[in-house]
């Protein structure tokens, strides 16, 4: 197996297809390996059959919610873009750091707001969901809709392809950003220098 998908410590020891069956996702491309196979195991053969967006699929229900929150945030900031301003990503970015119920009830006041135009909206539903229920009191006890952490960071991830430079180059950051936090890093990687609108570094990760 590539070395690309070892060492994903935040990554729950369960098989790949148990984790989407929990999310209602499911991957378009052909899996060979049996139901037991592990993320890593899928990973990698979808890495084979050039599959990404089945691999950021994937990884948005593998990693776990605080992390996955995280990973739609770092996309959440880039459509944003430098100097933009965002009440869902602030929100969002706060729980991450503090995930009380403070910051939640701030999360409701935002997505209770509209959000319109709001880029990064998702942030905020996905941060707001992400303890698994409906809310806090009386909602604590119903569960949250499955699977709707890992739509948002999909949704948002894949909304910076048109960010370029091409799709390959967003498709692989997008894949590094989140195989960075599953090996518990900050995900903060730049564009390859290679690549014509880099970023002249790296901020923070491996």
């Amino acid at each position: 197996m590539s070395k690309r998908f070892e060492n994903l410590r935040k990554i729950p020891d369960q098989p790949a297809a148990r984790l989407l069956a929990a999310a209602n996702a499911h991957l378009e491309t052909e899996i060979s390996l049996p139901v037991s196979a592990s993320v890593s195991a899928v990973l990698a053969e979808l890495e084979t059959a050039s599959a990404p967006v089945d691999m950021i699929r994937l990884l948005s229900v593998a990693l776990p919610p605080r992390e996955c929150v995280w990973w739609a945030c770092i996309a959440g900031r880039e459509l944003v873009g430098p100097g933009g301003k965002s009440d869902s990503l602030a929100a969002a970015e706060a729980w991450v750091f503090e995930p009380n119920e403070d910051r939640r009830a701030h999360l409701k006041a935002v997505m209770d707001s509209g959000a319109r135009g709001d880029k990064a909206a998702p942030c905020a539903t996905a941060a707001y969901y992400a303890p698994g229920n409906m809310g806090p009191g009386d909602m604590k006890d119903h569960p949250a809709p499955p699977g709707v952490v890992a739509s948002c960071a999909f949704g948002l991830n894949l909304k910076t392809l048109a960010l370029g430079p091409d799709p390959q180059a967003r498709f692989d950051i997008i894949i590094e950003r989140a195989l960075d936090i599953a090996r518990g890093g900050n995900g903060k990687l730049g564009l390859k220098k290679s690549d014509p609108d880099d970023h002249e570094s790296k901020e923070g990760g491996t």
